[in-house]
């Protein structure tokens, strides 16, 4: 788009503040800033003046769908055979969420460069890639494996990954994207301008995986391959298996159209989402929109009703994710702390949340879904999360879980 057009667009959404420093740019930066206005999803902001109602969930019940520890087990051998065979057919990909920086455990890089090492160097993305690495060895061929970066992150990632040589991974089997990004706002829904020649914006949330992945001609590159299933999972767990042949072939096994990794609960009241109905349909439902009841509730064996916590490793079905594409997730609408220009264009670092984010939940894709099993794990052997630095789920929680299955440090 040309300056007069960028001018009317703007015009149209009440957003014209975004072009006050254009006459003092330069030629390539005023390119760079009509290019981003124009890649703006302006529809976000009709959610606007929405954002203190909670989406209702509707009617929620436990969810039948699921295969326990003791299940897997027996059936270990069965379900194992039907994974090799589709990942041997080229049926299986895995898609690493790794748009996130290693802020909260004092890195300034990206969150999987972050090293947990102890007498040698060892990666988070080094931990995902040998885990990955044992499906190779076990089936004989290499997984397709999709990585989604961030703006912010995508090119240390990619040079990170060419400098280890992709961990001895085979690099014609990896590729890189990178997310989507939504505008940020202020209380008032102003988009902010983060500097004289830049829109400021975000990453839009994990549930944006798919149509950042569509738009980055990857799916179809996937589906030219053969690609049927692809299994999601984020970069901060590092004892999780993705591509795991028994998890592939229990959901292929039940004529599944979708699954999840899960765990169960610690307690009634571990702050964990949980997989479950929603008027019929699986759905994840967060801790607090549990009510007490049901957090307590139990089943006639005595195990909790409400007990497998999801750890964000899921397996979706490609056909049934482009049906849905054209069915809005939900967009959650969160108060952050945002940089920005003020109105004599000095930059500002506030202190306390000043403006919203967009957001959208890889959770929320699961509601769009037929059925989903929900597929029980060994916590201690696939759920060590590197949310923090020390304490719960952190750096040192991981290093011990590491070390308890048998990996040096």
């Amino acid at each position: 788009m040309n300056y007069s057009q960028t001018k009317e667009l703007l015009k149209k959404y009440d957003q014209e503040q975004l072009l006050k420093y254009y006459d003092e740019l330069d030629d390539n930066s005023r390119e760079l800033l009509l290019k981003q206005i124009e890649d703006i999803d302006f529809d976000l902001l009709k959610y606007l003046g929405n954002e203190n109602s909670e989406n209702t969930k509707g009617k929620i019940t436990p969810l039948d769908d699921a295969v326990s520890i003791d299940d897997i087990e027996k059936n270990r051998e069965k379900y194992t055979n039907i994974g090799i065979e589709a990942i041997k057919e080229g049926k299986v990909a895995a898609l690493l969420l790794a748009g996130g920086m290693g802020t909260r455990l004092g890195s300034d890089k990206p969150k999987g460069m972050y090293n947990i090492g102890e007498t040698k160097d060892v990666y988070i993305f080094e931990m995902l890639i040998r885990n990955l690495m044992d499906v190779v060895n076990q089936t004989g061929v290499y997984v397709p494996l999709y990585i989604m970066t961030s703006e912010k992150n995508n090119d240390d990632t990619v040079k990170f990954f060419e400098e280890k040589n992709y961990f001895g991974y085979d690099k014609d089997y990896v590729d890189f994207f990178v997310q989507e990004m939504a505008p940020a706002t202020s209380f008032d829904g102003k988009i902010f301008l983060e500097d004289k020649d830049r829109v400021s914006t975000s990453p839009n949330g994990n549930g944006g995986w798919f149509i950042s992945f569509v738009k980055s001609g990857l799916c179809e590159k996937a589906k030219a391959r053969g690609v049927e299933y692809i299994n999601i999972f984020a970069v901060d767990n590092v004892c999780q298996r993705m591509a795991d042949p028994c998890f592939v072939g229990a959901m292929l096994d039940g004529g599944y159209r979708s699954a999840a990794k899960v765990v169960s609960k610690a307690s009634p009241e571990e702050k964990v989402g949980v997989l479950c109905l929603e008027d019929g349909k699986p759905s994840i439902v967060e801790y607090y929109e549990l009510t007490e009841d049901m957090r307590y509730e139990t089943r006639d064996n005595g195990e909790l009703a409400y007990k497998y916590g999801v750890i964000l490793n899921y397996l979706f079905n490609i056909e049934d994710l482009e049906k849905n594409l054209e069915n809005n997730l939900t967009v959650h609408i969160v108060k952050k702390k945002i940089q920005h220009l003020d109105e004599e264009g000095n930059k500002v670092k506030p202190e306390t949340e000043n403006g919203y984010k967009f957001e959208t939940l890889v959770l929320d894709m699961i509601h769009m879904m037929d059925n989903c099993l929900a597929y029980e794990v060994v916590r201690e052997k696939e759920f060590a999360p590197i949310k923090n630095k020390t304490g719960v789920d952190s750096v040192d929680s991981a290093k011990a879980l590491l070390k308890l299955n048998g990996v040096e440090l």
